[in-house]
């Protein structure tokens, strides 16, 4: 196990992630991960509790008993409040004043995937220097003489209102006085943690809902639906008459949308309404977007014609939220659909971003259409490329040469090729003003990553 474990670096770009029951998403890693957690932990807060959640996987329960026992096995308590969208983790870690919160997900993964991600006691991801340490104490040889005895092992407590937290939490975010009444919405909950939330939250709001993905039986949680497959929501869009169509990923922390035509709306176009709102009602703090280098050009032209400045991060919702706080910023996202609402919750927030979408409709008396039309999004094309282990792209002289070739081919447009940090895949990003030359363009340099890097 410690060979193992040395041989790997667990924390990645958004905590640690993998196939269930192969290293490093074992039992044995989680009851070890929940060791050191609590160790460190306890060293900085001393309040002396975790909570635990996750999303509707079937590895979760053996994750979840086995980072419960690491926890207790420290002298530390643990919250448990079973299936929850990673965003309502993170509100009601602040809430109950916890030490930390777990997730237990993999977020927009197939089920077979899973991944163990923390929230610190303010609700914020934690720092990658907290990680650090953690992932340094499970590899101490002085963490195995630490045994607590007796009364002084940690208790396990399951809390079961922390939906009905998280519910009223959400709802309080649509602005008082107004209502849903008269819209229908299709739902699409991925078959995943917010199958009874968001359905809830808009039904109580005076929304007829249709509700689609909403049985979640531990292995159908992304399985084509969701905010990674549309298409379906799309369809019952249709289908229904629909005003708007909601689609979650497995863990809610990201939501696209499609409109009464059903054409998609994607997370560029959901920030660029919302700063364009909040810029108007006086909201936007520092008049200023926080986005990632994949946002579409065409949003980023938008904005500035809007007067609202935009900062671009690395791909991962953390590190815009970094930026934002350092920033003074209250909205940032990601094309993807992980949208942050800073002045509600400290991290993407699926059920969230739905709502502030709905009441700039309610608000400005205007379908989804008409408000994404006014952001001119550029053709844009993302191959991924499966590899054995996600590489520098600089270590493979072959590859930049390729990238180079192909930036002097497609002039004026963009190009950016870059490993995923949730997947063994590099990702090969192309947009420009015209859809068969950027594909093209995009599968020669997908077809020499294949070549060199697979």
């Amino acid at each position: 196990m410690a060979d193992s474990k040395k041989r790997m670096k667990l924390f990645g770009t958004d905590g640690i992630r993998g196939k269930a029951n192969q290293p490093p998403m074992t039992g044995e890693i989680a009851l070890e991960v929940g060791r050191a957690a609590a160790y460190v932990l306890k060293k900085k807060h001393g309040l002396n509790k975790i909570l635990i959640g996750k999303d509707t996987r079937l590895s979760g329960y053996m994750l979840e008993s086995a980072l419960t026992s690491g926890v207790c096995s420290m002298g530390m308590n643990v919250v448990l409040i079973g299936p929850m969208p990673t965003p309502g983790i993170a509100f009601v870690t602040r809430s109950l004043r916890v030490d930390a919160g777990i997730v237990i997900s993999a977020s927009h993964n197939p089920y077979d995937d899973n991944g163990i991600k923390f929230f610190s006691s303010d609700g914020f991801k934690l720092p990658d220097r907290t990680e650090e340490e953690i992932e340094k104490a499970m590899f101490s040889e002085a963490l195995k003489e630490i045994r607590p005895g007796g009364a002084e092992i940690g208790r396990a407590k399951r809390i079961d209102d922390a939906t009905g937290r998280y519910i009223e939490f959400v709802k309080a975010t649509f602005p008082r006085g107004m209502t849903l009444d008269g819209l229908k919405v299709v739902v699409d909950c991925s078959n995943g943690s917010a199958y009874k939330i968001t359905p809830t939250v808009l039904g109580e709001l005076g929304a007829r809902v249709i509700s689609i993905n909403d049985k979640p039986d531990g292995i159908n949680i992304n399985e084509k639906c969701g905010a990674t497959h549309p298409a379906g929501m799309q369809k019952a869009v249709l289908e229904h008459k629909a005003d708007i169509g909601i689609a979650h990923d497995g863990d809610a922390d990201r939501t696209v949308l499609c409109d009464e035509k059903g054409e998609l709306v994607d997370g560029d176009s959901i920030i660029g309404i919302c700063a364009l709102d909040m810029k108007s009602e006086g909201k936007l703090k520092a008049n200023t977007v926080v986005a990632t280098v994949m946002s579409n050009i065409g949003f980023e032209i938008f904005l500035k014609k809007s007067g609202i400045k935009i900062v671009r991060t690395k791909v991962g919702d953390r590190y815009v939220v970094e930026e934002m706080v350092q920033r003074g910023c209250n909205l940032g996202g990601e094309q993807s659909g992980h949208i942050v609402f800073l002045d509600h919750n400290t991290t993407g927030d699926g059920p969230v971003t739905a709502l502030q979408i709905l009441s700039v409709m309610c608000r400005r008396g205007k379908r989804l259409s008409e408000l994404a039309s006014r952001i001119p999004i550029y053709p844009q094309v993302l191959v991924n490329v499966p590899v054995r282990k996600p590489k520098n792209i600089e270590d493979f002289p072959t590859v930049t040469a390729a990238i180079r070739k192909a930036e002097k081919k497609l002039a004026g447009g963009r190009i950016l090729v870059r490993p995923s940090g949730t997947e063994p895949k590099i990702r090969v990003m192309v947009e420009g003003d015209n859809m068969d030359g950027i594909t093209t363009v995009a599968e020669e340099i997908a077809e020499v990553i294949r070549s060199n890097m697979s």
